[in-house]
């Protein structure tokens, strides 16, 4: 890493080490330059004491510098994503830049509305008192992204956060190597570098990155590292959002659209090969809709993709890395259930071809973790309520997808059931709903961002009460001071009483 200092010994340019796109194949990088990291810190904690990101004005420029970044360099994006997950560029530009400039744009959109201060109305002892809530800047963020989407999963929450007000450390994920080396080239150029300096670090980079002192981090990835994450966290009590993955279920009942509900369901599958957080990763269903689902199946991927073999198909992308790949094959290896629809693998070209597993059982291999990978294990049920009981037994997922007609069973999921969001009859399309919130219960993560969501995940919510001196002020409060009597705890009744019966709000003076 290559740092640039002013004659003030503030930190102006932090670019890539030339070698990260070595990738994890060979030497190991990592940032352990603890005095780096300090000077990074340092210039980072300086410049929010300054008060500068607190400048609304100041977030909208560093806001469309994000936006020029992602309109100016999209071949960049695209060739840096082509080269870590052979991602095509269709693919690319919705789900990594389309949807990233969206959320800046709205966000710049409504960042008064969301910055203003909240009002409340006047309560019962504080008839002449104003109160509203000041939602401010935790400080310095720091943020660890993903490799799966490495544009997204690190713009998004980044989005949020110099919205909020924010410095903001970036960590890229050292696992997507080339997008991570675009991002500390290009950010640099487009946002302030002392407010949101760019970090490239391996895993012991991170590790020693972590034992700093933050005012919040936000963590995609997986529950084992997420652990880890909270360690790190606990001594200074720093707050944190993880946003993880989980085994998310998709139910399909016989009176469901076999049809779509394939295209559907095999289309949050083959995107980005299955290396997606929210992907369905099994079906449960009756044997009926499971030979109905089969035979679409086979209609689906042909309509898609002719009678040529999947892995020359330039629409789907590869495994990220040989561990990845090794270890989706292992899953196949070792299933017990058959395979009746793709199975073939090639570790040098990290191909994993879409997968459709029958007669899955609940201690089967391809039910113990997260898939993350293009295999749909099947597993029978006979009822919504089976169904639910199967959900139940596994630890809580990020998504819950449902497929019926019967508006009596997909409630009746809901109900019955505890999963980061939901969608019914579509699969991953909850991610792209605008207004809806992200994020995971229990193993599957704890917080929640997009848009609004992510202005308040990067906020604190400071309540502030303004009282007068005046005369009448005082008269509704005096009953608080000693001695205390009957008479002022009866004040007291009969002044909530009365707020209370005459259903009484202010506004705000």
């Amino acid at each position: 890493m290559r740092v640039g200092l002013d004659l003030e010994g503030t930190i102006t340019c932090i670019s890539s080490f030339g070698d990260l796109k070595n990738k994890l194949t060979q030497a190991p990088l990592s940032l352990k330059m603890s005095g780096t990291q300090e000077l990074i810190l340092k210039g980072a904690r300086a410049a929010f004491a300054s008060g500068k990101t607190r400048d609304l004005t100041f977030r909208e420029t560093q806001l469309r510098g994000l936006l020029r970044l992602l309109i100016e360099h999209e071949d960049d994006i695209l060739e840096a994503l082509h080269k870590d997950l052979r991602k095509a560029k269709l693919e690319g530009s919705i789900y990594e830049l389309e949807v990233v400039k969206a959320e800046a744009i709205s966000v710049l959109k409504h960042l008064k509305e969301y910055a203003s201060k909240e009002h409340l109305p006047i309560n019962a002892l504080g008839a002449l008192d104003r109160g509203y809530i000041l939602r401010e800047p935790y400080g310095l963020v720091l943020i660890l992204g993903a490799w799966n989407y490495p544009f997204t999963l690190t713009f998004k929450p980044l989005i949020g956060a110099i919205a909020a007000g924010n410095c903001v450390v970036i960590k890229p994920s050292e696992v997507s190597a080339e997008s991570a080396s675009i991002m500390a080239k290009l950010l640099p150029k487009y946002i302030d570098p002392v407010c949101y300096p760019v970090v490239l670090a391996d895993v012991d980079g991170t590790k020693s990155l972590l034992k700093n002192k933050f005012d919040y981090i936000f963590y995609t990835g997986s529950s084992s590292v997420a652990s880890s994450i909270l360690q790190a966290a606990a001594p200074n009590l720093t707050p944190v959002t993880l946003e993880l993955g989980g085994k998310s279920p998709c139910y399909i009942d016989d009176s469901a659209d076999f049809k779509l509900a394939a295209k559907r369901i095999l289309w949050g599958k083959v995107m980005n090969l299955g290396m997606t957080c929210i992907a369905p990763d099994y079906l449960l269903c009756s044997r009926s809709a499971q030979e109905e689902f089969v035979k679409v199946t086979h209609q689906v991927m042909k309509e898609w993709y002719g009678s040529e073999k999947l892995q020359s198909q330039p629409d789907l992308p590869r495994i990220i890395n040989k561990r990845h790949h090794q270890r989706i094959k292992h899953l196949l290896d070792t299933t017990k259930g058959n395979i009746i629809y793709g199975g073939e693998t090639d570790e040098e070209d990290l191909w994993i071809e879409p997968t459709i597993v029958v007669d899955v059982q609940s201690n089967d291999s391809l039910m113990q973790d997260e898939i993350f990978g293009p295999i749909l294990p099947i597993v029978n049920v006979n009822s919504p309520e089976e169904a639910v009981d199967f959900i139940l037994d596994k630890p809580k997922p990020l998504a819950l997808y449902v497929f019926s007609k019967k508006q009596e069973v997909y409630n009746k999921m809901i109900e019955s059931t505890s999963s980061g969001g939901v969608c019914i009859n579509d699969v991953v399309w909850q991610n792209a709903w605008h207004g809806l919130p992200f994020g995971g219960v229990g193993n599957s993560g704890m917080g929640n961002y997009h848009g609004k969501y992510s202005f308040d995940t990067f906020s604190h919510k400071r309540g502030v009460l303004i009282r007068g001196f005046s005369y009448l002020s005082e008269k509704l409060g005096e009953a608080r001071y000693p001695p205390y009597t009957p008479d002022k705890l009866k004040f007291f009744k009969l002044i909530l009483k009365y707020f209370e019966a005459c259903n009484v709000t202010f506004s705000p003076l």
